[in-house]
């Protein structure tokens, strides 16, 4: 018998899924949600969301590029969003086959890689395993370069049986609560929050960030970045300096292994610059990837 996610009252189906905007595509661990927007003849940009926040966090990054004349597409990753929730385990192979078989189903290729958080993590096992795929590649506030240390009680989520029941039946108050410690900018958490907390409604989303928790997702994965500095591929950097996800100091730990890197460091900004920062980032994104 499945456990009782309080609050996951829904099932993700066609009939749930009209509420959505964007696409959908059957791939082989499910069904994918997502948005391909731009000019037909546009450059191709992909955008990887994080740990928990689906592909709105790229909103205005999204219409930015659109309006560039990028051919961009954005996704959910499985467990989260409108993205199916399968029973499998959540690491590093099921998020980089996803993405393959993505951009295969899409016929799009090569792309610019876009990846935030986990989402960095992710480009950079992807571009490690299909080079030919990507062209540029981008990291904001990137997971990964060190071992994400995280608080006693998110630790304790790993525990079989104490995850289930601690996230389960305490978890989504606390959840949108604490989503607002990524930001500096206040003004942009309840809008931020009332977004977020639309996944959630969905059997099966808590299950997934469980077990991507227990599947080694926010563990170090230096040695893929290292791997990926001798690819040479030209790449950009972001990083908030008040991050409390992901300390500031791991970007140096990162340019060790990509020391070709080109790094911007925000100031009074947190874990999702482009959101938080858009005014800054946009610029020197678009400089980047028209070159």
């Amino acid at each position: 018998m499945p456990f009782p996610y309080l609050n996951e009252t829904l099932e993700l189906n066609e009939i749930t899924r009209k509420t959505a905007e964007g696409s959908f595509i059957s791939l082989a661990n499910g069904i994918t949600h997502y948005q391909l927007s731009g000019s037909q003849n546009g450059t191709p940009i992909v955008l990887i969301h994080g740990f928990s926040t689906p592909y709105f966090i790229f909103d205005t990054t999204f219409n930015f590029l659109v309006q560039a004349g990028f051919r961009v597409l954005r996704y959910d990753l499985l467990g989260r969003g409108y993205s199916d929730r399968p029973r499998t385990a959540y690491n590093m192979r099921l998020f980089v086959n996803q993405l393959k078989q993505l951009l295969d189903g899409l016929e799009l290729q090569p792309i610019n890689l876009v990846g935030l958080s986990m989402g960095g993590a992710i480009s950079a096992a992807f571009t490690n395993q299909y080079p030919a795929y990507v062209q540029r590649h981008v990291l904001i506030d990137p997971a990964g370069a060190k071992r994400i240390s995280l608080p006693i009680t998110l630790e304790a989520l790993k525990l079989p049986i104490f995850g289930e029941l601690a996230l389960g039946l305490l978890g989504s108050g606390h959840m949108i609560k604490d989503i607002a410690a990524d930001m500096l900018n206040q003004e942009t958490v309840a809008h931020f929050q009332n977004q977020y907390k639309i996944q959630m409604q969905y059997k099966g989303f808590k299950r997934a960030l469980l077990s991507t928790l227990r599947n080694g997702m926010l563990e170090s994965i230096y040695e893929t970045y290292a791997a990926l500095g001798k690819l040479q591929k030209a790449t950009l950097i972001f990083w908030g300096k008040n991050d409390k996800t992901i300390p500031f100091e791991d970007s140096q730990t990162l340019l060790h292994a990509l020391p070709h890197a080109e790094l911007h460091a925000l100031e009074h900004c947190g874990h999702i610059p482009h959101y938080e920062k858009p005014h800054i980032v946009n610029p020197i994104l678009l400089e980047f990837l028209s070159k």
